[in-house]
């Protein structure tokens, strides 16, 4: 059963908010997704995600400044 999951980063101080997305999606199967809460977009995740398999989406959101949605590109 795919797991949706949404992750609060807002206030975080670096390297916080990249720790805990990295650990959010570290076990990852198929039809997850990881909504991501943001005061801001974090574009240095970008290149991470790809080089790990991952897809995302960024746009500004009802619920934060920005929300970006992960999903394993497998």
């Amino acid at each position: 059963m795919a797991r949706h999951i949404t992750l609060d980063i807002r206030g975080m101080q670096p390297p916080e908010p990249l720790e805990h997305v990295l650990a959010a999606i570290a076990d990852f199967r198929s039809g997850d997704t990881l909504k991501i809460l943001s005061d801001f977009e974090p574009r240095p995740l970008y290149p991470i995600l790809e080089r790990d398999g991952f897809r995302h989406r960024a746009e500004a959101g009802d619920e934060a400044a920005c929300e970006i949605t992960v999903w394993s590109a497998q």
